[in-house]
């Protein structure tokens, strides 16, 4: 019994030694973002390890003119992270026997313009098509109130020269992943917002995640803010079928989360598909990008959209997953991003190895 004793005391002496460095962990990341609130960052960020959630928390308000926090459960628009979903919807009808990445455009789309006859799906994937960017064009602000269908978001481009040659290089665009929505919607015979949701949100329980809308009501979705002279300033007004396919989506931190681990664990695509989905051409997989942050390999994308900044990240090698959503416009979601995912591998590098 005595010894049964020591190793009882001792195992609770590790478990508390555990418990308060971990509590150490996450004060030091909580110190780290709120040293950019309310000035330069307003949303929710998660941090996590493996099965382990490190930190979710709320920072400054959803929604100032009530002084409602934010929360971990609080809906942002997440702009470009919907470009990883769109791609899985891709990937999801290929296996299915539906398409091949490696078809052409036009095998979908007879009408396409001629200028694209080389282009493929891939290449829509992994922005090396050479369609210019929509949102760079010179009435792209003037046309975001005004709500539109996707061949008429099609039609805004699809007349233009190509940038380049399909495959010679690569060059971000959110064209190509409003085609993808726009070839979704033609070969699955449903609406992109029904696709996402029955196939990959609804599977996965992301209960909190949907296309966004400017009419519906939307429980707990934050309102976006922008930087102004005297502080946040109402973000101007963009009718939410502009982004569509390429930054139409909403989400929570907790909801994306779920995302990860259910891509990252194989529970969403064939282990074929996850691969071409996280191999890089040309520095850009599908939906996804490869950046080196504070040292570490991640796959990773950022997003921003009005009134709204988002980053998600993956570290493969510690199975860390940082999360930051805002709805402040502004580049602090990337930068706590690195700080905080680096302060994760600092706790995975510690003495005391807190696995």
């Amino acid at each position: 019994m005595p010894a049964l004793h020591r190793g009882m005391e001792t195992g609770f002496f590790i478990l508390l030694l555990a418990t308060t460095a971990w509590a150490q962990d996450t004060s030091r990341m909580d110190q780290a973002i709120q040293k950019l609130v309310p000035g330069q960052f307003m949303g929710s960020v998660l941090v996590a390890r493996g099965d382990k959630t490190l930190l979710s928390k709320g920072y400054g308000s959803a929604n100032l003119e009530w002084g409602i926090p934010n929360t971990p459960q609080t809906k942002f628009r997440i702009a470009s992270l919907t470009k990883q979903f769109t791609a899985a919807c891709i990937l999801l009808l290929e296996q299915r026997g539906k398409l091949k990445v490696e078809d052409s455009v036009k095998k979908y789309m007879a009408d396409a313009p001629p200028a694209w006859d080389r282009i493929t799906i891939f290449n829509l994937l992994t922005h090396t098509a050479g369609i210019p960017d929509f949102t760079g064009f010179g009435d792209s602000r003037t046309s975001e109130p005004f709500a539109t269908t996707p061949g008429q978001l099609v039609a805004r481009f699809r007349n233009k020269p190509l940038e380049f040659e399909p495959g010679e290089k690569m060059n971000y665009s959110n064209s190509g992943y409003v085609l993808l929505g726009y070839l979704i919607e033609k070969i699955s015979g449903e609406t992109y917002e029904r696709f996402v949701r029955d196939n990959i949100f609804t599977p996965l329980r992301m209960e909190d995640s949907g296309y966004d809308s400017n009419s519906a009501v939307i429980p707990r979705r934050a309102v976006g803010y922008s930087p102004g002279p005297n502080g946040p300033v109402n973000a101007r007004y963009i009718d939410m079928t502009i982004p569509y396919s390429a930054g139409g989506l909403y989400s929570t931190t907790e909801d994306l989360l779920r995302w990860q681990r259910a891509l990252f664990s194989g529970k969403l695509l064939s282990s074929a598909s996850f691969q071409k989905m996280t191999t890089p051409f040309k520095g850009y997989g599908f939906g996804l990008s490869f950046p080196r942050v504070q040292g570490h390999e991640t796959i990773a994308h950022n997003g921003g959209i009005e009134g709204f900044n988002t980053w998600m990240s993956y570290y493969p090698e510690s199975q860390v997953t940082v999360i930051v959503l805002a709805n402040l416009n502004g580049d602090a979601p990337e930068t706590i991003g690195a700080i905080i995912g680096d302060l994760a591998h600092e706790e995975a590098r510690s003495p005391q190895g807190r696995n």
